[in-house]
């Protein structure tokens, strides 16, 4: 009982910390999102975008009002209040400029639980209107758990606020949603194959570059 009622008002503050999040993001960058409606309403899935600021997970977020997990730099988890509040939020650590598999199968974990996920393919916040090589984490996570890659272009938040800038500017941002890409086909049992993670990896790559091409046009940015 205790841990159902848990439970429940994490998902609560969830929800109400979502909210607030949102109602910033429209009225502070005036966010507009096409084709949210190609989000599944239910199950799993692993969320794909492009990432050039640190307000992406903020946007990501914007996507669906379900609780999302996604990857925090272990800093955040320096003190037991931030590390706390992150948790809180659906944020698990990963260990940057690392392979970090037990971040992979924390986000596994969660997407097989049920959960969508947000894992940035591009790794690192990048700068530039290329989207550059893909790590195979996002393709790994979807082809392991059987679930789809929803691929997601942000176009403004570059210039939103900028790597390696303090300042955030209240330019438009147009997050454009793309058609889910589902998992590959494999035998029950069966291991996925490396050669299928890495094709997966490359048409996400290339969904991406049409996306962010196109969401960059729309904010005014191309």
């Amino acid at each position: 009982m205790a841990e159902k009622l848990k439970s429940r008002l994490s998902l609560v503050w969830y929800a109400i910390a979502r909210g607030l999040v949102e109602l910033v993001c429209r009225l502070y960058w005036r966010v507009e999102i096409r084709g949210r409606e190609k989000i599944p309403s239910s199950g799993a899935y692993v969320i794909a975008p492009v990432h050039r600021s640190n307000i992406d997970t903020l946007l990501a977020g914007c996507l669906t009002r379900r609780r999302i997990r996604f990857m925090g730099k272990d800093s955040l988890w320096k003190y037991k209040w931030s590390g706390a509040l992150f948790s809180s939020l659906g944020a698990f650590p990963v260990h940057r400029g690392t392979p970090d598999r037990e971040a992979l199968r924390t986000c596994e974990t969660a997407v097989r639980g049920g959960e969508p996920a947000v894992l940035f393919p591009e790794g690192t916040r990048q700068s530039g209107p290329t989207v550059q090589p893909l790590f195979e984490g996002a393709a790994f996570v979807a082809a392991r758990a059987g679930v789809p890659i929803i691929p997601v272009g942000i176009g403004g938040s570059e210039w939103a606020m900028p790597k390696g800038s303090n300042r955030i500017r209240p330019v438009k941002v147009v997050m454009i949603v793309g058609d889910p890409m589902p998992a590959p086909e494999r035998s029950s049992g069966s291991r996925v194959s490396r050669r299928a993670v890495a094709e997966l990896t490359s048409e996400l790559h290339e969904r991406l570059q049409a996306l962010y091409d196109e969401s960059l046009k729309a904010a005014g940015r191309s």
